[in-house]
């Protein structure tokens, strides 16, 4: 409601991060929950090769992901600064252009996904021995995107209005649905890795059903209108251009993971794919938290930014800041001191585990610079500077890790592999910390500024 987007603007930062970073965090910490058991079941129901087959499949769902994020992080930071600067209108009308962009991508999906799969998978490293297995599970992935890219894009919408516990609710229903079904699908109805998909499918379509209540029932800031869906040029073009730093950032990884899938198996073979996606859940699994205070920052920087409070925005940055850098820290230390507890659980193949624990220490050996990087590139996509918000997000994949990765497998085979991922990072990180600090200067100086301007009205007004 209306009073969700007023207190962006005047509660206090540390209590406002917590309360809408918190539901984030549990909705997505659930969501990587999801992830982490389907891949328990998978591995052990199904064996290296059901994960290695989830792995190929991932990177596509990332484009998935990345196509719902570019809409629903580019829309919202247009709604967030709308109502700061209280033009409920365009709010209104970005979600109505948002939510007929989304419905016409994830149709397009749907249909080109299900007639060329097979060409699909081959290009994102599907084996012959991985390639049944990868069919089943994403024939009914594609279809289901409809219902996935639609709930990802309407609670970017939800908390961009301030009220991330309902964008929680629908993730956490989801989530646990998930949970729930994947057992009974995979191993009650002896349904395999196509049970994971139907899964997942049915229990994005219980979070959407949620989320429809939520609109219609006039419960958000928000009104939908049908005219509103009809396509505005300047909004679109926005919405896409803040937005494309969410898109490039996960169309990275996907194609960091189609490189990667395709290099481990040249160098490593079907159980260094099943390798990389033990390791990717994990670190899902421990990026989570710092991605749900990202999406709590967001819409306080954006609404701040709108509002022309300066001295917030420069607020959220530094307490944001701490607390992923606590994160990334902590993620640091279990990873690197649990990593065969934590491998154990996935699989009980002896080979995998060990060449997925020292994998593990190599790939997280500078993980807790990852905060600050989460933070910095979020700043720029919610502050509507399309630029840096495009080069942070592609600069770890595409600037650092695709090429760095060729040199290093060439020269030291899977080794040089793993240990490109610390090397990415620090450059990553590097190229963060110019930019943030660059816009830090601009805010202080425009605060400076502000207070000059304040001093002097209230000297002309005496």
């Amino acid at each position: 409601m209306e009073k969700n987007s007023k207190m962006l603007g005047s509660e206090s930062i540390g209590k406002l991060l917590l309360k809408l970073s918190l539901p984030a965090m549990v909705a997505m910490m659930v969501q990587a929950l999801y992830n982490f058991v389907d891949t328990i079941y998978i591995g052990r129901g199904i064996g290296t090769i059901g994960i290695a087959a989830v792995s190929v499949s991932f990177p596509i769902q990332m484009i998935i992901m990345a196509l719902a994020q570019m809409v629903g992080i580019g829309g919202a930071s247009i709604i967030s600064r709308s109502l700061g600067a209280k033009d409920v209108v365009k709010a209104e009308k970005t979600l109505g252009n948002m939510l007929g962009i989304i419905a016409i991508f994830s149709i397009v999906i749907a249909v080109l996904g299900s007639i060329f799969i097979k060409p699909i998978l081959g290009l994102f490293g599907a084996t012959e021995a991985i390639m049944p297995y990868a069919i089943e599970y994403m024939s009914v992935i594609f279809i289901g995107n409809i219902f996935f890219s639609f709930a990802m894009t309407s609670n970017s919408v939800i908390r961009a209005e301030g009220n991330s516990k309902v964008a929680m609710i629908s993730m956490l229903i989801s989530g646990i649905m998930n949970i729930i079904l994947d057992p009974i699908f995979i191993f009650g109805f002896d349904m395999g890795i196509r049970g994971a998909a139907l899964a997942t499918l049915l229990a994005q379509m219980t979070g959407v059903i949620y989320i429809l209540t939520y609109f219609l029932g006039g419960k958000s800031t928000l009104h939908f209108h049908f005219k509103d869906i009809k396509f505005e040029w300047p909004i679109l073009k926005e919405t896409f251009s803040v937005g494309a730093s969410a898109f490039a950032r996960q169309a990275a990884g996907s194609i960091l993971a189609v490189v990667l899938n395709n290099l481990l198996g040249l160098y490593g073979g079907e159980l260094s794919i099943a390798v990389f996606g033990v390791i990717n859940r994990l670190l899902m699994f421990t990026i989570m938290p710092m991605s749900g205070i990202a999406q709590g920052f967001l819409p306080i920087a954006g609404f701040n930014y709108g509002a022309k409070k300066y001295d917030r925005v420069k607020e959220v940055i530094k307490t944001a800041t701490k607390v992923t850098t606590i994160f990334s820290v902590a993620s640091y230390a279990i990873l690197m001191i649990f990593p065969e507890i934590l491998i154990s659980i996935f699989t009980t193949d002896a080979e995998l585990i060990a060449q997925a624990v020292w994998a593990t220490r190599i790939n997280v050996s500078v993980i807790f610079l990852v905060g600050f990087q989460i933070v910095g590139s979020s700043l720029f996509q919610a502050i509507g500077k399309a630029g840096p918000a495009l080069l942070l997000s592609m600069s770890r994949q595409i600037l650092f890790f695709i090429p760095i990765v060729f040199i290093m497998a060439n020269s030291f085979g899977l080794e040089g592999i793993w240990a490109t991922f610390p090397i990415s990072d620090a450059l990553a990180f590097t190229v963060t910390l110019i930019f943030v600090m660059r816009e830090m200067k601009i805010l202080n100086q425009t605060i400076e500024k502000q207070k000059i301007e304040l001093s002097l009205q209230t000297e002309t007004a005496e």
